[in-house]
């Protein structure tokens, strides 16, 4: 059920139309905000969850919702990252125990079924445990993990900080290009289309004013990206 835009985006450049190498003026990477990466011990997390996130575009999903929730973490420096990052890592690796021809009966417009959505965070919530258990994570963390992903979807509340990040990560992820994208292919909508269905999602089920800042920006370049004036440029 991946579509054609998990393909990663290109590391190397097209041209140098300055014709002149420029890359030993650039800054050190450890000082620029934003440009960490996984952590080595949530690589460890991916590496195991990753198998259960070939659904639904989740593997692509769940990639960019951790960048989301470690820029969150960043602007929250009293949060758990050892909660929170791990937590988004695992929180949708139960749409594997979900039969892939319903997965998206769970969530479309019009309809949707609880049941499924219900399911995928039981499964996930099994999975999280396995996987931190294998790994010798803090039991606590583990605990408050599995408590996180064990409703991220159903549950309208918050239970803590560090769940209010996950459920924004998650959720900022849809205003991303390749959420769009994605969402597109999900349910046959033009890209404006898609961003009006999810917008209607996001922006006023976000928690924290960080996340509803993240959102605003990130729809707007949403936004352009269906105007006649950028269509026109190619």
């Amino acid at each position: 059920m991946n579509p054609m835009n998990t393909a990663p985006p290109r590391q190397s450049p097209a041209a140098n139309q300055l014709g002149a190498d420029v890359t030993g003026h650039l800054p050190d990477r450890a000082g620029v905000p934003g440009t960490a990466g996984f952590r080595p011990e949530d690589d460890a997390v991916w590496r195991l969850a990753v198998d259960h996130l070939h659904v639904r575009s989740n593997d692509g999903h769940t990639a960019y919702s951790y960048g989301l929730a470690a820029a969150l973490c960043d602007l929250h420096p009293e949060a758990d990252r050892d909660v929170v990052l791990p937590a988004i890592i695992l929180h949708d690796t139960g749409w594997s125990r979900v039969p892939e021809d319903e997965v998206l009966e769970a969530i479309r417009p019009g309809g949707g079924r609880r049941d499924l959505v219900l399911r995928h965070e039981k499964e996930g919530a099994a999975i999280a445990a396995g996987i931190l258990a294998r790994l010798g994570h803090d039991p606590e963390r583990t605990a408050e993990i599995v408590e996180i992903i064990d409703g991220h979807d159903t549950r309208l509340t918050a239970l803590s900080l560090n769940d209010s990040l996950v459920k924004d990560a998650d959720k900022l992820w849809r205003l991303t290009p390749h959420g769009v994208d994605t969402v597109m292919d999900w349910f046959g909508l033009t890209r404006e289309q898609a961003h009006t269905l999810i917008g209607s999602r996001v922006h006023d089920h976000l928690f924290t004013d960080a996340a509803r800042t993240m959102a605003r920006a990130l729809a707007a370049v949403a936004t352009i990206d269906s105007t006649p004036q950028r269509i026109a440029l190619g």
